[in-house]
């Protein structure tokens, strides 16, 4: 019955904002965007700059893995030019709400969806499914740029000069903060590169800067952790000395505490290193609340934990 009351009320609400008119530029002129998340929103913000009004759906700590979009989210979205998205079933329950919204004559970009398939990492258990936090990796979440600007420049064409000079300075920003993550973690030796996190969110960190990682939950965070995943990772910790844990803004922290409890019962003691970004960046006004700064915090996280317990031995 919840099934069927969902089916006619998403295309009930989209077509009740709707009749509110044809989506419109703002009243500066501008292109009226929504993103889903403030991932998202920060990058069509950099490039669009002061031409594009970007309202975001989910603010700090939130997971969008679980987010649910309200009937106020369908009118933002329905009252924009564009949604930009991230795609790859991160949004996993606001899927049939963006579906709806793409069949309409409305713009839907999934910004992860325009890196190179190839380059992509296949979601372990999800057959033909991809990890979709590709921005952990910074070359990789690089190649979303042109996607935006291309979406931005066909909606604002008056403006293209700005959209592509803001871009091309927004990609030697993102090359100069790979190039600094690549020589940061060089601080660690790379056997003391193990990365145990809340959920399985830094594949492409891994791949990228040279780390093995392990997540207590899944690439979603959907899904609850057993009791035998946190025993088989507490052994994995003990077995390998791995000095230190870190939780995530997004994830309640009650999955690492049981972990490291877990860990402590054998005998061996884990600390927790800090709290690391991973779906959602900081709040507005903070390091954190750039794309650029929460990949900095989460670096100096990590390599100040792990480097930090290496000493002490």
């Amino acid at each position: 019955m919840k099934s069927m009351i969902k089916i006619v009320l998403i295309p009930v609400l989209i077509a009740g904002a709707a009749c509110n008119g044809a989506p419109e530029a703002t009243d500066a002129g501008g292109v009226k965007v929504v993103a889903t998340t403030n991932i998202v929103g920060d990058l069509v913000r950099t490039i669009g700059g002061s031409q594009v009004e970007v309202e975001v759906l989910m603010g700090p700590g939130i997971d969008p893995h679980l987010y649910k979009a309200s009937a106020g989210d369908v009118r933002r979205m329905s009252s924009a030019q564009a949604i930009f998205y991230s795609g790859l079933h991160l949004e996993g329950k606001m899927s049939e709400v963006l579906g709806h919204m793409g069949e309409r004559e409305l713009r839907t970009v999934a910004v992860a969806e325009c890196v190179p398939a190839n380059e992509l990492i296949e979601s372990a258990g999800f057959s033909g499914l991809h990890d979709p936090h590709v921005w952990f990796d910074v070359a990789l979440w690089s190649k979303t740029v042109d996607c935006v600007v291309e979406t931005l420049v066909t909606l604002d064409p008056d403006n293209e000069a700005g959209y592509l000079e803001r871009a091309d300075a927004y990609q030697a920003e993102l090359s100069a903060l790979d190039a600094w993550a690549r020589e940061r973690v060089e601080a660690l030796a790379p056997d003391q590169r193990v990365l145990v996190t809340a959920h399985d969110a830094f594949g492409y960190f891994g791949r990228a800067y040279g780390f093995e990682v392990r997540g207590l939950l899944g690439v979603s965070t959907a899904a609850e952790a057993g009791t035998s995943d946190v025993q088989k990772l507490a052994d994995f910790i003990v077995k390998r000395e791995i000095p230190a844990i870190f939780v995530e803004t997004s994830v309640p922290p009650r999955y690492v505490q049981a972990l490291q409890e877990a860990v402590n019962a054998r005998g061996f003691a884990v600390s927790i290193g800090g709290s690391l970004y991973s779906d959602s960046l900081g709040n507005p006004g903070t390091p954190a609340g750039s794309y650029s700064g929460t990949v900095r915090e989460n670096i100096e996280t990590i390599v100040s934990a792990l480097a930090t317990a290496e000493e002490a031995e």
